[in-house]
């Protein structure tokens, strides 16, 4: 068995042992089952072939973190990091198939919550950079692997820590890459065979959680009421969540449209009347790429009253806003509009957007390392609507990408199972997406 085919069956145990522990993050501390165990654990995988590891916990107990370095040939080149989160979105596991931290091997799949987003990664950086110390391989340049909590929760206890009280760790680091690009995109091209695009992401939505809230005229609920929180909240609420913002076409959405078009044969016009039916044609991908058309407010939470016959003197709803890069002047404007006078806004948190160009020898060493594995793939920019660590780690002039190298089944739903029910990411993928990381993180 040769050694690259070594650590790429390793990393199937290693995702597996990932998901069996219960990193669940609800963004709230005391019910936050917390990252220790597995940060103590993946930093004994590294320990073990003789990496020396920094376990820091971030301004709270248990939230764990592990950061290693590998030395390059060349100091006096920028280090690249390699970063993932540990943590989680809770599950149910009444809903699903399988326990979603059993972490089971079935169906040529690894299942359970995190196997997507992302100890698939976690897995594929452990395996790579374990079989580059057993075997004495030197990088070209420094690499950094950073192993973080609470990404999930915006990062507070996490990197975004890190960033403002350790920026030590990461310094002499100029590049990064992290979730979530990497992973294939098949579609039919015009001479009727197919293409898979990889994704790699180099923009990202801004994360803005607001706090409305609206104040009244507390009172029994039997009386009428002409100022009543509740009302006033609900209006603007409404109005907010209903409203549809301008189509905006960034410079990656436009790249990766138009890659779309070369390959397809249909052309995506930003100036069609039917631009959601356009999008619709790239299949379960809509909903990602359909949100990086235009800026989003999405009212998740109220809250108000204590007393069925109460009326209460206020009320309050959180909001996940979505904002694309340069827009959050504007954005606010029309929030400001929506909820009117009688209504104020906070945010709650604040990361903003991301964006950095698609070129550079970055760019090219991703291209070369999915090309000897898949010759028959074309790497295409992309915007995610999410958020991710690299708002973070941009603060430090680090310029990011989403980089998770994985060839996907064509008929997968890979978009649903991000923070979804039955979670799982194929076996082939996994070993897929170490050989690449391996070739990558031997080339950059």
């Amino acid at each position: 068995m040769t050694e690259t085919a070594q650590a790429s069956d390793e990393v199937v145990e290693l995702v597996s042992s990932l998901i069996r522990f219960d990193t669940s993050n609800t963004g709230e501390p005391e019910t936050t089952a917390g990252e220790e165990a597995c940060a103590r654990w993946v930093a004994e995988q590294l320990e073990q072939v003789g990496y020396e590891c920094e376990y820091i916990e971030s301004g709270a107990p248990g939230r764990g973190n592990v950061v290693a370095r590998l030395r390059g040939a060349d100091p006096s080149r920028g280090a690249l990091l390699v970063h993932g989160h540990l943590d989680v979105v809770p599950a149910v596991a009444a809903d699903w198939s399988v326990h979603p931290f059993s972490g089971a091997v079935k169906d040529g799949y690894v299942w359970g919550r995190g196997a997507i987003d992302m100890k698939n990664m976690i897995g594929m950086m452990i395996a790579v950079a374990r079989h580059m110390k057993r075997n004495a391989i030197v990088p070209p340049r420094d690499l950094v692997f950073a192993f973080v909590a609470d990404e999930e929760a915006g990062g507070k206890y996490g990197c975004g820590w890190l960033v403002d009280h350790r920026p030590d760790l990461f310094d002499g680091i100029t590049e990064a890459i992290g979730e979530v690009g990497g992973f294939s995109l098949t579609v039919p091209r015009r001479d009727g065979g197919e293409k898979r695009l990889y994704l790699i992401e180099t923009a990202e939505k801004g994360m803005q959680w607001m706090r409305l809230t609206a104040h009244g005229r507390a009172g029994h609920g039997s009386f009428v009421h002409d100022e009543n929180a509740v009302t006033i909240l609900a209006a603007a609420v409404a109005r907010l969540g209903n409203h549809t913002f301008p189509l905006v076409l960034t410079d990656p959405v436009a790249q990766f449209l138009t890659a779309v078009g070369e390959e397809t044969g249909h052309a995506f016009d930003a100036a069609s009347p039917d631009v959601d039916g356009t999008i619709a044609k790239l299949g379960p991908l809509a909903r990602i790429v359909g949100a990086t058309l235009r800026d989003s407010a999405n009212p998740t939470m109220l809250k108000a009253g204590y007393k069925a016959n109460v009326i209460p003197g206020t009320a309050e709803a959180v909001v996940d806003c979505r904002v694309l890069p340069g827009r959050l002047p504007e954005f606010e404007r029309t929030i400001d509009e929506l909820i009117g006078p009688d209504v104020t806004r906070e945010w709650i948190t604040s990361l903003p957007a991301y964006e950095t160009t698609f070129d550079g020898d970055l760019v090219d060493a991703m291209d070369a390392s999915l090309l000897t594995v898949d010759p028959d793939a074309r790497i295409v920019p992309y915007m995610l609507s999410g958020g991710t660590d690299a708002k973070h780690f941009a603060r430090l002039g680090i310029r990011c990408f989403g980089f998770i190298p994985l060839r996907l089944p064509p008929e997968l739903d890979f978009a649903a199972l991000f923070h979804g029910v039955d979670e799982r990411v194929p076996v082939e993928s996994l070993t897929f997406g170490t050989q690449v990381l391996q070739h990558f993180l031997l080339n950059c």
